[in-house]
């Protein structure tokens, strides 16, 4: 039964909360730490007939992919008979080859049903206009975050909730783990007129943890046992996310109309940036990500995976079935579970919830890390939670389905590991070509020569169906864009379209083996025992000095200089082969500092996705309303109503209307603030 809770915060000093805290009464919901080594009597298992074939066509397609590329790789290495170092380059390139020939397949099963104007959803969200009967929690975990952007995303939210008649039915939770108490204060005193500011539209609660045990995950669950029993639903929203009011009630009555969900995850898109940086993420993630999407939908049915953001969880499902326990040893493979999202979406599994994927929806937006160093940052971490699911994918009871997203989220960082070997171990092979004299017979009875023949036809048809398995998503991706801007009537998309999807493959060519060393050393220094820690995000522009460049990237740059080196002692043309590689890493210093910058008025153009030419109007009030809390923040108001008043001409004329004037708004923070 729930329990409906206060409207209004009220003041409280819990034990387990630092400085002054804003909450309703508690409302407990038990969340036991699961057993891993023993399953639990569950419910049938979720059916997914529907989704077999698309399961079916992948892994046969990449499956056969990955053997005719074996086939053809063995036809070019063994001349007469191969060696143990062709071997080795065989089976690690084989490897790779088929990491990239799932994803791009993936790709290719989702372009079906958007091509043919289908939904890739796998369950039907009713309409905003549905009665909605259940109450949900938007929580808003933060660690030392820009209290400004949050407080003015959810103002936005609770107007655009407002404005549609929906706020009722929806609570506010800022948790917070930041640590120190200058940090405590400052999120005290914003959110505290925050929620003055909200009061009688939304409610808007605020605790900071004393402890911040289990990270991000613990922060949920802690909020689960102490107000879970009030809320049938909560949505995880991060920092830099933002929902439209009609996204949340829509999941909301998904919820409400589906009892055996158990998780519903949107798709959001990146919105918001302006580095190149951020950019060309943005791009690809709006050209590239839909039939990606889709195709993870196609497979994934009823037995998704959960993301860590922007989705809608049943509180009591995920209460009884997604407690983390503590895994047995000392990090990064043991202690609290780093990566928790795939394995609470696992867990619900095990106990019988579908987790269901909706990539159509829109509505659902989120920031991107704004230069290469923080993305390497937030990718550390994400390696060393991925690798820790290593220990967990043989836990008792998981679906077939859930050790996949297990296993696949390891294989995604391992792979990087296995292109950099597979290198190496190529250079080894060129190196020896050229100082190993050949042995022209093979034993002592052989009367002819047998001479070494490399088959030209097999290079090239190799070279050809790499090239068309790896640029197959973009290639999908460029067809959905134009064919997206001709209905939408876009005049000359096409020009800019192709322009942008070149400029954007140039540079991920660039980006890609400073990734691969990246992710590959972190890999290493997993399994050498290194804990990532856990560090504030720094998700707003800044940009990069040179100095700040070169103490990053120094060593990628001196490997590059060094493969260019090793490689033109091989040959000329083994230099041109590998140019790829060598000028990622020899440019990582100049690239680094210059995606770091703003894009300027010509590659923002060619990089511009649907979101920048038809901005949301949410996100143009979100940003409004930061600017007018960071003049709060800076007892600046004068300043503050400036800078909402510029991002609140940016909206459409109802837009204004239904979120109010900059001005306005500025005086209501300015009162609050006095």
């Amino acid at each position: 039964m729930i329990i409906e809770t206060a409207r209004r915060p009220v003041p409280a000093q819990s034990e387990r909360d630092a400085g002054r805290s804003l909450l309703p009464p508690e409302q407990p919901l038990e969340m036991p730490a699961q057993d891993l080594r023993h399953a639990r009597c569950r419910p049938a298992p979720v059916p997914a007939a529907a989704h077999w074939p698309a399961r079916v066509a992948l892994i046969a397609g990449a499956s056969l992919l990955t053997l005719g590329f074996a086939r053809e790789l063995h036809a070019v290495l063994s001349f007469v008979q191969i060696t143990p170092n062709q071997i080795v380059f065989l089976v690690l390139s084989t490897l790779a080859f088929g990491w990239i020939a799932l994803g791009s397949l993936s790709a290719a099963i989702g372009l079906m049903p958007l091509f043919a104007g289908e939904s890739p959803d796998t369950l039907e969200l009713p309409p905003s206009t549905e009665p909605l009967d259940q109450r949900t929690a938007l929580l808003f975990p933060v660690y030392h975050e820009d209290c400004a952007r949050i407080a003015g995303t959810i103002e936005a939210i609770t107007a655009d909730l407002a404005g549609i008649g929906r706020a009722e039915q929806f609570d506010v939770f800022v948790l917070s783990d930041s640590r120190s108490h200058d940090a405590g204060s400052r999120e005290e005193e914003l959110f505290a007129a925050l929620a003055e500011r909200l009061r009688g539209s939304m409610a808007v609660y605020y605790r900071r943890r004393l402890h911040n045990t289990a990270k991000k995950a613990g922060n949920v669950a802690d909020w689960v046992q102490r107000f879970g029993a009030a809320y049938d639903s909560f949505v995880v929203l991060d920092a830099d996310s933002i929902m439209s009011g009609e996204t949340l009630v829509r999941l909301a009555l998904g919820m409400q109309a589906r009892p055996c969900a158990g998780l519903i995850q949107t798709v959001p898109r990146l919105a918001g940036g302006s580095t190149l940086f951020q950019r060309l993420q943005q791009f690809a993630a709006g050209v590239y990500g839909p039939a990606v999407a889709a195709g993870l939908a196609a497979w994934h049915g009823p037995q998704g995976n959960y993301w860590g953001h922007n989705a809608i969880i049943r509180t009591a499902a995920f209460a009884a079935a997604a407690g983390l326990p503590e895994l047995p040893g000392r990090p990064p493979f043991g202690g609290h579970v780093q990566s928790h999202d795939f394995v609470e979406a696992a867990l619900m599994q095990r106990a019988g919830w579908e987790v269901h994927m909706a990539p159509s929806l829109e509505g659902s937006y989120e920031g991107a890390p704004p230069a290469l160093p923080e993305l390497v940052a937030r990718d550390r971490r994400w390696a060393q939670g991925n690798l820790q699911h290593l220990a967990i994918v043989g836990a008792r009871g998981l679906t077939p389905m859930g050790r996949a997203h297990l296993a696949m989220g390891a294989s995604a960082y391992l792979v990087s590991a296995v292109w950099a070997a597979s290198l190496v171990v190529g250079l080894v092979l060129a190196l020896q070509g050229t100082r190993v004299i050949p042995s022209y017979f093979l034993d002592s009875k052989t009367l002819f020569p047998i001479w070494p023949v490399i088959d030209p036809g097999a290079a090239f048809r190799l070279f050809l169906a790499t090239m068309v398995v790896v640029l197959m998503p973009k290639g999908i991706g460029l067809v959905l864009e134009l064919r997206r801007a001709t209905a939408a009537g876009e005049r000359r998309a096409a020009p800019r379209v192709i322009a942008g999807v070149a400029v954007e493959t140039l540079f991920s060519m660039l980006l890609a083996p400073i990734l691969m060393l990246t992710q590959t050393t972190a890999v290493a220094q997993i399994f050498a025992g290194l804990d990532s820690g856990w560090k504030a995000q720094r998700r707003d522009e800044g940009g990069m000095t040179v100095l700040a460049a070169v103490r990053f990237h120094g060593w990628h740059m001196l490997a590059g200089l060094t493969l260019a080196v090793l490689s033109y002692l091989v040959s000329v043309s083994l230099m041109a082969w590998m140019a790829p590689v060598i000028l990622g890493l020899s440019l990582s210093v100049l690239l680094s500092w210059w995606t770091a910058r703003n894009a300027g008025p010509w590659l923002s153009g060619w990089l511009a996705t649907s979101t920048d030419h038809d901005p949301p109007p949410i996100l143009a009030a979100a940003r409004a309303r930061t600017a007018a809390w960071a003049g709060h923040s800076r007892r600046d108001p004068v300043a503050g109503a400036a800078e909402a008043a510029r991002a609140a001409h940016s909206l459409p004329g109802p837009a204004q209307a239904r979120w109010g004037g900059a001005e306005q708004l500025a005086d209501e923070v300015a009162h609050a603030h006095r």
